[in-house]
C-alpha cells in the first residue's frame, strides 16, 4: 500500500508542479473521508488537480461550475417523465461521481449551495421523497476566489464546516513556472495518465487509516487547540466538535500518508491551520491562518 500512496502523488506531481504540500494535504483529505476547500486566484492549477486526481485513481470526474442560476436540481438531478414506460424516471445530476470538482462554489446562491450540505455528510442525496446514495468514495474539491467578492454569496459556517482542509496552491516560483512550459512542450498531458490506484484500494487505504494510534495526549493536545479558538478574544465563533473529529481523522491520515501507523505532536501542528482556520470566525478582519499561528505559539504541546 506503500507504493501506492507514493505511486499517487508522483502521478499528481507529473501535471502539478512544485505543489508538493497542497498535494499531501488534498490526499489527506481523501484518504481521512473528507473534503477539500481551496481559495486561490484564476489559473493556478485547481481543475488541473482535481482532474488528475480522479484519473489517478480510476474514478469518475464531473465538474460543476457554480454560476448565480444554476439550480439545486441541477446539482443533485431530477425526475422527468417518460412517456413511452408511463412513469417518472430519475436522470442524477453531476453529483452523482467519484470527484466532483464545485467550481467557484461563491457564485452559487445559498439555496443550490444547501444542496451540497446533505450529500457531502452523508453521501446521499433526496429527490421527490428518494434517497439515493452516490458512488464510492465520494470526494468533493470546491473552489473559490478570495479576490473577487462582486456577485458572490459568502459560504455560511455551516457549509464551511463540511470541509476537512482549506488550502491554497499560490502562484508557481520562477523555476516551477519553466518546468510548467517545459512539459507542456514535452507532450505531458493529463490524458496520458495512467491510473495507479483502484478504487477498492482505496477504500482498504481508508479503512487502513483509521487504525493509526493517536495517543491520548495528542488527544489532549487537540482539545487544547479547539478550547483556545473557543476562549481566544480575537475569535469570536470557535472550532465545533466536527472539527475536532476531522483534525483527528486528519492526522490519521497523514500519519499513514508519513508511512507511520502512531500519530505525532507535529502531524497535529502542521495540520491544525488547514483545518481549523476555515472554520474560525476572527475579529478585526484577521486572517483564520495567522490566528492559528498564534495559537498554536501559544499552546503547549505537553509531553
Amino acid at each position: 500500500m506503500r507504493e501506492k500512496i507514493d505511486a499517487l502523488k508522483q502521478n499528481l506531481a507529473l501535471t502539478i508542479v512544485g505543489k508538493d504540500e497542497a498535494i499531501r494535504l488534498v490526499i489527506v483529505a481523501l484518504l481521512a473521508d473528507g473534503h477539500a476547500l481551496l481559495e486561490d486566484v484564476p489559473g493556478v492549477g485547481k481543475t488541473l488537480l482535481a482532474k488528475s486526481l480522479a484519473r489517478s485513481i480510476d474514478g469518475k470526474f464531473q465538474r460543476l461550475q457554480c454560476t448565480p442560476d444554476l439550480l439545486p436540481t441541477d446539482v443533485t438531478g431530477t425526475s422527468i417523465w417518460n412517456p413511452k414506460s408511463g412513469e417518472f424516471t430519475f436522470l442524477p445530476g453531476p453529483i452523482f461521481a467519484n470527484v466532483v470538482l464545485a467550481d467557484e462554489i461563491n457564485r452559487a446562491t445559498p439555496r443550490t449551495q444547501s444542496a451540497l450540505l446533505e450529500v457531502m455528510a452523508e453521501h446521499q442525496v433526496t429527490v421527490d421523497g428518494v434517497s439515493r446514495s452516490v458512488p464510492t468514495p465520494f470526494f468533493v474539491i470546491a473552489t473559490q476566489n478570495p479576490i473577487e467578492y462582486q456577485g458572490t454569496f459568502p459560504l455560511p459556517e455551516a457549509q464551511m464546516d463540511r470541509f476537512m482542509v482549506s488550502l491554497s496552491l499560490g502562484y508557481p516560483s520562477e523555476t516551477e513556472e519553466l518546468q510548467m512550459l517545459q512539459r507542456l512542450q514535452s507532450g505531458v498531458q493529463i490524458e496520458k495518465l495512467s491510473p495507479c490506484i483502484t478504487l477498492a484500494e482505496l477504500q482498504e487505504l481508508r479503512q487502513l487509516c483509521t487504525q493509526v494510534r493517536v495517543d491520548t495526549s495528542l488527544q489532549e493536545y487537540i482539545l487544547e487547540l479547539v478550547r483556545a479558538t473557543r476562549n481566544d478574544e480575537e475569535i469570536t465563533l470557535g472550532v465545533s466538535p466536527r472539527g475536532t473529529v476531522a483534525l483527528q481523522k486528519a492526522t490519521q491520515a497523514f500519519a499513514f500518508l508519513e508511512g507511520r501507523d502512531y500519530a505525532l505532536h507535529d502531524d497535529i501542528k502542521f495540520l491544525a491551520p488547514y483545518v481549523f482556520s476555515h472554520r474560525i470566525i476572527p475579529a478585526s478582519g484577521r486572517r483564520g491562518m495567522t490566528v492559528m499561528d498564534r495559537l498554536l505559539r501559544s499552546v503547549p504541546v505537553g509531553v
